[in-house]
């Protein structure tokens, strides 16, 4: 939790976020001690110089040299999970930052790292108490910061952890049904509404993509929509983001390997990052109308699973032809895009942990994109992308794609050629559309196998942060 401090006692563990040393409170130091702290600033180029006082911590976190601000932002947020680890190795429970006028992007930041580095996930750890982190709180001490964008903060870090949670989360807890249940109990908490459509109706429905994807399960499929529709909304027409939620990919009879199954419990990123994203802009009472819609079930080989060359119908009518079970996420996304007409939307962006050509292109640095008729907004995603440091690299969606997924027997099949992969996903992606689109590939960003930075171990929250961000500047 980040709080407001009022004020600061001799006790309090302290950190001093200063651009210069002459801006140090120096009633906290000796003329030693300055001396100390200048000699490392300058000489050894260290930003981070601690003070143990037996009674409380002193640190002093230079802000980076960055003529770039949304690097130098990036970089304090780095620090503040340095800071962090620090905090927690010497088992302090509480810390105020304490900072001058002019420092607010700074101050947030450093908090914002801090409290995305402090995330850890020990449901299953027997002996979860001896190895939790020690800080529960985090003050702020500056006149320039309010209450508002601590709390906003606040919500956004509370929105991306629950996120990761639900990616950290195996399928013997994590089914489809079970991840529904999740966002209702998290929309009782935001204001947000919710509706899950089970089996049933989506059998009505006749999503064929999703109810494919899901015959070889003994768990049904569910179809989440959970909605932000403020009365003061400044929008006419929605912002609709899909989800992807394949609760564990095992490939389907076109099975996985085994070490490329290890972590498919993270295939349904894309429907933690929508869903974290339209809880936090919900809390946060953004004037903006948006929408998550989510189709999730599991993908698994059993007896009466679909299987390579079985041609689909779809929600929206097309017959799509299967040449492999483990590009199921297209299938389940197709249905949800189709679906997502009926809201005559301004834009629908998705996020999926789509393909590893994505991840193979570009790693874990940034995510991919493309876009179909949503140039400008693309580019003001980016803007975004760049205020939390969520890079997009845009791949195109030239037409030319369009031939490597043609089928002979149905109107389209569900997987292109060696080359260009993501992209012939997209492509897929994009046949079930008629409106502004953005595609999100999020193979590379939404899971870590070692830690990387705040943004932690396994799961991410990647998306969270960037939605919000893209629709506060719209509002």
């Amino acid at each position: 939790m980040i709080k407001k401090a009022t004020k600061i006692n001799p006790s309090n563990n302290l950190v001093f976020l200063i651009s210069d040393i002459k801006n140090l409170d120096r009633q906290y130091f000796s003329e030693k001690e300055i001396k100390y702290i200048k000699s490392q600033n300058s000489k050894s180029k260290k930003e981070l110089i601690s003070f143990n006082r037996i009674d409380n911590w002193l640190f002093v976190q230079f802000i980076p040299k960055e003529k770039q601000e949304f690097k130098k932002l990036e970089k304090i947020r780095i620090a503040g999970d340095k800071l962090v680890s620090i905090i927690n190795e010497n088992k302090l429970s509480k810390v105020i930052i304490s900072t001058l006028s002019d420092l607010e992007k700074e101050t947030l930041a450093l908090a914002e790292g801090m409290a995305l580095g402090n995330y850890q996930f020990l449901k299953y750890k027997k002996d979860s108490d001896e190895k939790r982190n020690s800080l529960i709180e985090i003050g702020i001490f500056s006149k320039d910061i309010n209450k508002n964008s601590i709390e906003e903060l606040n919500t956004i870090i509370d929105c991306t952890c629950f996120s990761r949670t639900l990616v950290n989360e195996p399928l013997s807890y994590l089914t489809a049904e079970k991840l529904s249940e999740e966002f209702v109990n998290k929309a009782k908490e935001s204001g947000a509404s919710v509706e899950v459509l089970t089996k049933k109706k989506i059998e009505s429905l006749k999503m064929g993509g999703l109810l494919a994807v899901n015959k070889g399960s003994i768990d049904p499929p569910t179809f989440t929509i959970i909605e932000w529709n403020p009365e003061d909304k400044k929008n006419d027409k929605p912002i609709v983001f899909v989800g992807k939620g394949v609760v564990f990919d095992t490939g389907g009879l076109n099975l996985k390997p085994g070490e490329y199954m290890n972590d498919m419990k993270q295939d349904m990123g894309g429907a933690a990052t929508v869903a974290g994203a339209v809880n936090a802009i919900a809390k946060a009472k953004l004037p903006f109308h948006v929408i998550a819609l989510i189709p999730a079930t599991d993908n698994r080989p059993d007896g009466n699973a679909y299987v390579t060359g079985d041609v689909i119908t779809m929600y929206d009518g097309t017959t799509v032809e299967v040449l492999n079970t483990d590009a199921e996420g297209r299938m389940i996304l197709a249905d949800a895009l189709a679906y997502a007409k009926k809201y005559k939307p301004a834009l629908v962006i998705d996020f999926a942990t789509l393909t590893g050509s994505a991840q193979r292109a570009i790693g874990k640095y940034a995510t991919v994109a493309m876009q179909s008729k949503a140039k400008m907004e693309l580019s003001k995603l980016q803007i975004s992308g760049e205020n939390v440091y969520e890079r997009i690299v845009e791949f195109p969606l030239w037409e030319e794609y369009g031939e490597e997924i043609k089928s002979g027997i149905a109107d389209i099949k569900n997987l292109g050629g060696v080359a260009g992969g993501a992209i012939t996903a997209g492509k897929f992606l994009e046949h079930f559309t008629d409106y502004p689109y953005i595609h999100m590939d999020i193979a590379g960003t939404a899971f870590m196998e070692k830690r990387y930075s705040y943004r932690g171990i396994y799961g991410t929250g990647v998306g969270v942060r960037l939605l919000f961000d893209f629709v506060k500047l719209k509002c």
